[in-house]
């Protein structure tokens, strides 16, 4: 991918970020007619992020983790029932109940409890 490729995707975020800076040409930062994204709307959300969810963490020595093995059992910081998070380029951003999808029971997904606002976001290590 060139400059000249990356230049306009570049401009569109620019906008994004600061509207009243960007003096961006038209076919660079179109209207949006009724119903219509702008485009550099869409080029944001074509944005792949990354979704983890997290049932719990445990914190031990080193020769703890050096001694673990096939069967062993670590023990988390959560209790069952409890919600997981669902956590997305490394920001909580809401949490729910671990549920089983297919009828075969061999995939699980998580059906949301409760989304967090923006106000108070948790980071994730």
């Amino acid at each position: 991918m060139s400059q000249e490729d990356i230049r306009p995707a570049a401009d569109e975020l620019q906008t994004l970020v600061d509207p009243a800076q960007a003096e961006a040409p038209a076919e660079v930062a179109p209207k949006a007619g009724a119903g219509q994204k702008p485009r550099h709307l869409e080029t944001v959300l074509q944005i792949p992020v990354s979704v983890k969810v997290v049932l719990g963490s445990a914190s031990m020595p080193v020769a703890s983790v050096l001694k673990l093995g096939r069967g062993a059992v670590v023990p988390l910081d959560r209790k069952v029932g409890e919600p997981v998070d669902v956590v997305v380029n490394g920001r909580v951003i809401a949490r729910g109940e671990v549920v089983v999808l297919d009828e075969d029971n061999s995939r699980f997904g998580v059906s949301l409890t409760e989304v967090l606002g923006a106000t108070a976001p948790t980071r994730v290590a």
